[in-house]
Parts: C-alpha cells; structure tokens; sequence
C-alpha cells in the first residue's frame, strides 16, 4: 500500500466532513508551501500530517491535526509569530494553533501572511524546489475512537 492509500484509509476512520475539510486544508497547505517532506502519524489522540524541509520531526514547521470533531493547523514553531488579527491560540513554548471552520481559512490574507512569515522564520527553511515527499511516520496500535461518541 502507497503511503497516499494509507492516508486517504485513515481519513476514512473520521465522519466524512472531518475527513473532508482536512483533505482540502492538506491541499491548500500543499500549495502555499511546496517542497514540503509530508510526514503522517496516525496517534493515541489524533491523525497529524506535519509539513517541514526533511523527514526529521523536529524541524517540522506546520502540521494539519484531526481530532474527532475538529481540524486544526498548528504552527511547529509558532511562538514568535506576530499575530494582530489574534487568529492563534495556544501559550506554550513552541506551538501556536488555528481551529479550521473551513479549508478556505487557510487562504484568508491574515492567515496566508502567517504561514508566509513562519516559513521565512523556520529553524531550516522548505525548498520550494525539492519534490513533495510523504512519508507515514508512525502508526499508534491503540487509538482513541476518531469518531464523536464512538468507545
């Protein structure tokens, strides 16, 4: 099985609009930041696909996260980032996060502009030129259910 069969099989275990709005955040995240090593870890908690310059975790800049009733982009290294609109939330060391309602958040100028600037301000830059790579890093035996209600 191709690493993009066994992401679209762990889509598959959220409720179609889950799976939906994160494969269409994937997408637009994919095109504002070519280059990207895509490294997928289908988690205790959650399904990540973490976007950074090499297939090492730590250097890692975004991650597109699914929890069962929500989809979020986390900024890796966002701490730093000015943020006026106040669209972050988050107050550790290392990571900002941002709720997606739709995938078109990710298109909006405040949120372009912020993925623009963490990418500038990233520990080792993404080479827009390096062929796309994804990669399944991890895959937790046990699970928390990724549906909303389910044991």
């Amino acid at each position: 099985m191709t690493a993009a069969e066994q992401w679209k099989k762990f889509l598959a275990k959220y409720d179609k609009s889950i799976a939906v709005l994160a494969q269409a955040a994937v997408e637009k995240l994919r095109k504002q930041v070519p280059g990207a090593v895509e490294m997928v870890y289908d988690n205790y908690n959650a399904l990540v696909m973490g976007f950074g310059p090499s297939e090492k975790a730590s250097l890692a800049v975004f991650s597109i996260v699914l929890y069962p009733r929500y989809v979020s982009l986390a900024f890796l290294q966002g701490a730093g980032l000015s943020d006026p609109a106040k669209r972050l939330h988050g107050e550790g060391k290392l990571v900002r996060g941002l709720r997606l309602t739709t995938a078109g958040v990710l298109e909006e100028p405040e949120i372009r502009e912020l993925i623009a600037v963490a990418r500038e301000r990233a520990k080792v830059r993404i080479d827009p030129g390096q062929k796309r790579k994804l990669i399944i890093k991890s895959v937790s035996k046990k699970q928390r259910p990724r549906k909303p209600g389910k044991k």
